[in-house]
């Protein structure tokens, strides 16, 4: 693919297509920087945990849209070019049959066992009478959609299924949900075989070698499922494709894709012309109600290519699946009369607002919008997907008419919203136009049982109207706030840590922040809340808060503070009364209290300290650590006494397994008591200061005493001839602390060079496996540009050439292209740790 060059282009001008006269809103923009990365997941819509389109693939037409867990959120886009059709977005959905029901459909008949079976299990006659009778799904105690409990290593099902004869001559598909890797077999033919992985709602074609082994009849599904920690889960169904066909089948060619911090370009070439694609969702922290305004821009561009004109059309189609957790959910859609904007709206007709939480669920409540503004040669329709496509195929044009169908699920006929641009002819010069997608999800969070909107409707005065018209009114605004907020990001990173650093900036940037919703507390207080996306769905959890922040300090600390108030008020409130900080304050959307089942005393001590430190160090002041000091010091006092040599417990890194004598978890300790330290040195309370600094001072020589391995430091203090990454140090050397000598991460940083494999420095030396977000953290602990790189260059590497095309996992194998678990969560932020350094020490 052609790459742009590694400059800020200027704007071009466009044609006068979309707005009435050529003003700078008609500008077209290029991408300001040339981005090598090929991302692992492509982010096109980014607006917060629930409303999130991604694409998979390499090209934007190979696969449909998906939601960050892997479900479709159907849209796709045709470019119309002299009467011929050319589709450069997704991929069509065709109306589906089930045919073997999974859970949601019906709680399905199933032997199971979790002992190893014998080795022919898979096969048609097998015996399994001895094995347990069950209901599917199969999961985790308590996970929301699992109807029997799974709570081993591994299960293998075997279920008894009938095939009607005529359907084998249809393509079929099965449909799985897995947590995590699975094998399944039909009639012992293996049809499956995800390796380490966990997915939701996958739909994949079965193979036609497979088929042959399905008869009419009576069949058999074996399945094993294994589950590595934190969740499990296994379902299992199979579909039947219905006899119509894809209107748009033939493609556009794309050349070229580049993913930059706010925006994500991508160029096609179609019957003579040149298509650029721009998805932006405009998430600038410097205001805070753009950045939450829950609107994102898909701009098309387009122009001539071999001196001709062309008459040229542009046709987006979206679903209500934007608006359903699960496809089978009964919608109701509508067009809403308005003088300016063309407003396509749907969701589903239960509208249970805030009525579930968990960890792989999508929104239900509220409501999608596709929009446009409202002129004669911009047009839209509501209705059956295929007589909507039908339409435009005519004369790329719709009738602006409504007949939506019943239900909008993938057993009726699909449902399409949907608006064509008719931008007439077109040449040499761009002509220019835009679609939204917004949502309105009306209450955003519970919190401690008061519903909170969005904090773009905090007062309750706003509409998602009036927010949709402030998004086309400033479109111009936007798109230039963007751009060059995107080309100043990316020099600021290279300048920290490089080029491939910076691309690797570029690719967390949405992902980070679109991991959390911004909620305004009763008391005023902002509410920055995380998901823990795919690890176990808790909200504002404190140790992902721990290594998102760096992104929040160094761009709005504010937003900072916002990690950490609802975790202040939790203790100061008396709802949480241990002297140490919870872990979180409930399953997302729910922050009605914790409800993870272990605690993580040291761990969340030693974080919310260190963050407090770091917010007071990027302002010039610890005002905010004095309005919650009397809470920080008996955090402190409790890493004081249990934070040298800590207990068994849980720690940030438990999906490892969790010990006693954590040799980084003491880091942690220590340097709370440092920050502490730190934090009344700037509140004028020097006696104080200096009680805490030297005691941190002083655990921090009895660590290397009892930590020290030679040429290294040990994983836990009772283990020689082991070793981690002592991530932690980051503090003593940012915000200059002192508390161990320089020495310490040196000699470490010199053993990690000896340890790297093929795509990074494992977490420590028990297995192979790493985090992303930690790497870069100690690859920080550097003193030079030319080692720092040498941590980088494998993960970017290894998210360039992963096999398991989601949103970056920040836990993946350090000796293969595969990830472990985990995806699209929040952690990212902390790779601008390194940009922090840099602000930091200006």
């Amino acid at each position: 693919m052609r790459k742009q060059s590694f400059k800020k282009l200027l704007p071009l001008m466009a044609g006068c297509m979309l707005f009435a006269g050529c003003t700078s809103e008609n500008m077209a923009y290029q991408p300001s920087v040339e981005v090598d990365l090929r991302a692992p997941a492509y982010p096109l819509i980014t607006i917060d945990p629930y409303t999130s389109g991604w694409s998979f693939t390499d090209n934007l037409y190979d696969a449909p849209i998906h939601h960050w867990t892997g479900q479709n959120q159907q849209m796709i886009g045709v470019i119309r070019v002299d009467g011929e059709n050319y589709r450069f977005m997704g991929e069509e959905q065709v109306p589906m049959q089930m045919i073997v029901p999974t859970y949601e459909k019906e709680n399905w008949n199933a032997r199971y066992t979790t002992q190893k079976p014998d080795v022919d299990w898979t096969a048609e006659n097998y015996d399994a009478s001895s094995w347990l009778e069950g209901k599917g799904s199969f999961g985790s105690e308590g996970r929301l959609k699992a109807i029997t409990s799974w709570t081993t290593p591994d299960i293998w099902v075997r279920r008894e299924v009938n095939i009607d004869a005529d359907v084998l001559n249809r393509d079929l598909f099965i449909e799985y949900s897995h947590d995590d890797g699975v094998e399944i077999y039909i009639n012992g033919y293996q049809i499956i075989n995800t390796g380490n992985s966990a997915r939701a709602d996958v739909m994949q074609r079965i193979p036609d070698e497979a088929k042959k082994h399905i008869r009419p009849g009576k069949n058999i599904i074996a399945a094993h499922c294994n589950d590595g920690g934190g969740e499990s889960y296994l379902d299992f169904g199979i579909w039947m494709r219905k006899d119509n066909e894809q209107k748009f089948t033939q493609t556009a060619r794309q050349t070229n894709v580049n993913v930059l911090p706010t925006r994500t370009f991508y160029t096609f070439e179609a019957g003579g012309v040149q298509l650029d694609v721009i998805f932006t969702a405009p998430l600038l922290m410097d205001n805070l109600d753009l950045m939450t305004r829950p609107v994102n821009y898909i701009t098309y561009q387009v122009k001539a290519t071999d001196g001709k004109t062309h008459d040229v059309a542009v046709y987006i189609e979206g679903s209500p699946q934007w608006a359903q957790d699960v496809i089978h959910q009964p919608i109701q859609s509508e067009m809403v009369a308005d003088n300016n904007l063309h407003l396509l709206k749907s969701g589903t007709k239960t509208q249970q607002i805030l009525g579930k939480s968990g960890d792989n669920t999508r929104i239900d409540w509220g409501y999608v919008y596709f929009a446009a503004p409202k002129q004669s040669n911009i047009t839209s329709a509501i209705g059956i997907a295929s007589d909507v496509q039908n339409q435009f195929l005519q004369n790329g044009s719709l009738g602006n008419t409504y007949s939506p169908s019943a239900k909008g699920d993938l057993t009726e006929n699909l449902e399409a919203l949907s608006i064509a641009h008719n931008l007439g002819k077109v040449g040499a010069d761009y002509s220019t136009g835009y679609v939204m997608l917004a949502y309105d999800d009306i209450y955003s969070i519970q919190y401690f049982g008061d519903n909170l909107r969005p904090y773009w409707n905090r007062n309750g005065n706003q509409t998602i109207t009036s927010q949709i018209t402030a998004a086309v009114n400033e479109y111009g605004a936007i798109m230039k706030k963007c751009a060059d907020f995107d080309a100043e990001l990316m020099k600021e990173a290279l300048a920290a840590g490089g080029k491939e650093y910076a691309e690797l900036c570029a690719l967390a940037y949405r992902q980070a922040i679109s991991a959390h919703k911004l909620v305004q507390a009763p008391n005023g207080d902002l509410l920055w809340l995380s998901k823990e996306n795919f690890s176990n769905g808790s909200i504002g959890t404190v140790d992902v808060t721990y290594p998102s922040a760096p992104l929040f300090l160094y761009y709005n600390t504010e937003l900072a503070k916002g990690l950490l108030n609802h975790i202040f008020y939790y203790s100061e409130s008396g709802k949480w009364n241990k002297p140490f900080p919870a872990h979180d304050v409930g399953t997302y959307p729910l922050a009605n209290g914790q409800t993870y089942g272990g605690d993580m005393p040291v761990e969340e001590g030693g974080n919310m300290l260190a963050l407090t430190a770091a917010i007071a160090a990027m302002e010039g002041n610890a005002d905010y650590a004095a309005k919650h000091w009397d809470v920080l010091t008996i955090w402190t006092d409790y890493l004081v006494e249990k934070g040298l040599d800590p207990e068994n417990q849980l720690c940030t890194d438990d999906f490892a397994g969790h010990f006693a004598h954590n040799i980084n978890l003491s880091v942690k300790a220590i340097m709370g008591i440092a920050s502490y330290g730190y934090l009344a040195d700037m509140l004028g309370k020097k006696d104080v200061a200096e009680k805490y600094t030297n005691k941190a001072k002083e655990m921090a020589q009895e660590w290397m005493k009892m930590a020290n391995d030679g040429d290294h430091y040990r994983l836990t203090f009772d283990k020689p001839g082991t070793w981690s990454q002592k991530y932690n140090l980051i503090w003593n050397k940012l915000l200059k602390y002192n508390v161990f000598p320089e020495s310490v991460a040196q000699k470490e940083i010199a053993y990690y060079l000896t340890k790297q494999n093929q795509y990074g420095l494992p977490l420590d030396s028990r297995r192979n496996y790493t985090k992303s977000d930690w790497i870069i953290w100690t690859a920080t602990l550097v003193d030079d540009d030319a080692t720092f790189k040498k941590f980088i260059t494998p993960i970017y590497n290894f998210y360039n050439e992963t096999t398991d095309r989601v949103p970056m996992s920040d836990w993946y194998n350090t000796d293969n292209k595969t990830h472990v678990g985990f995806q699209a969560r929040s952690v990212v932020g902390g790779y601008y740790i390194k940009m922090l350094e840099k602000k930091l020490g200006k």
